[in-house]
């Protein structure tokens, strides 16, 4: 506790005289006053975050967490856990979408096994950071123990000063586990005090009946859990999962750290949302990738105040999003750092 403690600490404001300057430089620039829209936002904050006048964003990576949860014990998902560990080979073997998407990118992808229910032995390529091999049944009781979410928010945090230490300058959420809607749809009802019907989607396309078995095995967790509102590590462990543990550390690691974090869909931000409800100052260091088709999502960013970059109907999960949203985030910086000013083109100013 006392390393989290540490970590909040170091999340500072970002500088409001940095962000008026780079606006000022951005302003110089051959075009129309904001005429660059949300690429300026980006180009402003990025150069905030960092403390630094030009942001390097060259060194990417996506950190898809994968793990495995009790609640689909009640039928909450089409798929079964085992596609977990079928997918973190897939992911190694460079097969599945966020992999694809990370390339076009100019992004790695690392995968981190903090909860799945499978022992990988010596895989090659695989973080190995087992927690536990997945999380209890939160419709029966604690999803965690404290000492297994505090562990797997450390995961995240290790990983953040990883990055820091390798220069990386722009990271990206992204997760993998059969039935982690469930968990995800029950931290922004605990959290907002939203019904669980209103933050409830299909997850993996389930259907009409399955979906109310889903409703109501969230609503039945919520019920014997009695999960703190004011609390969010109470919320996380006992209605969260391993992954959106970890995905909350390393957003706060991130934020410590001085590195922007491109937040994935549902699933990651259910991880940063806790991780901003520990900090005020964190969702300064976020930007929401996209809005996901699953409905909770929208309530999840308007909690954090996060307006997303895209809209494009997903819901795969894994970073695909983060990964599509990287380059338009670069594209902000190079404006700043490319662009010609009026005095430069020779064109008069206005």
């Amino acid at each position: 506790m006392q390393r989290l403690e540490t970590v909040l600490n170091r999340i500072t404001p970002l500088d409001a005289d940095l962000l008026a300057a780079t606006q000022a430089r951005l302003d110089r620039k051959t075009k129309p006053l904001g005429s660059l829209g949300r690429l300026e936002e980006f180009a402003c904050r990025l150069v905030a975050i960092s403390g630094q006048e030009q942001s390097d964003l060259s060194k990417k990576v996506i950190f898809t967490f994968a793990a495995d949860h009790g609640i689909t014990e009640e039928g909450v998902s089409l798929y079964p856990r085992e596609v977990t560990t079928q997918m973190v080979f897939n992911f190694l073997q460079g097969g599945a979408g966020v992999n694809v998407l990370a390339r076009h990118a100019g992004a790695e992808v690392r995968v981190v096994d903090v909860g799945v229910d499978h022992d990988f032995g010596d895989c090659p390529g695989l973080i190995h950071k087992k927690v536990t091999r997945g999380s209890a049944n939160f419709a029966n009781g604690p999803a965690m123990t404290r000492d297994q979410m505090l562990a797997a928010l450390q995961v995240g945090i290790e990983l953040a000063d990883q990055c820091r230490a390798e220069g990386v300058g722009l990271v990206g959420t992204g997760e993998m586990g059969i039935g982690n809607t469930s968990p995800s749809s029950a931290i922004i009802a605990a959290l907002s005090g939203l019904a669980v019907e209103q933050v409830t989607h299909r997850g993996t396309g389930i259907g009409d009946q399955a979906l109310a078995t889903k409703v109501a095995a969230i609503a039945k967790g919520l019920a014997i859990n009695k999960p703190d509102p004011s609390d969010p590590l109470d919320v996380l462990q006992k209605v969260g999962g391993l992954e959106i543990a970890a995905i909350a550390g390393l957003v706060l690691g991130c934020a410590a750290n001085k590195i922007p974090v491109v937040v994935d869909g549902f699933i990651s931000t259910a991880g940063a949302l806790i991780a901003s409800e520990l900090h005020p100052n964190l969702r300064d260091y976020l930007f929401a990738a996209h809005e996901s088709v699953e409905v909770g999502h929208r309530f999840m960013l308007e909690r954090l105040g996060a307006r997303p970059i895209l809209d494009l109907d997903l819901r795969l999960g894994e970073g695909t999003g983060g990964a599509l949203a990287m380059p338009l985030l670069e594209a902000g910086v190079k404006i700043l750092t490319e662009m010609a000013t009026f005095e430069q083109a020779g064109v008069a100013g206005h």
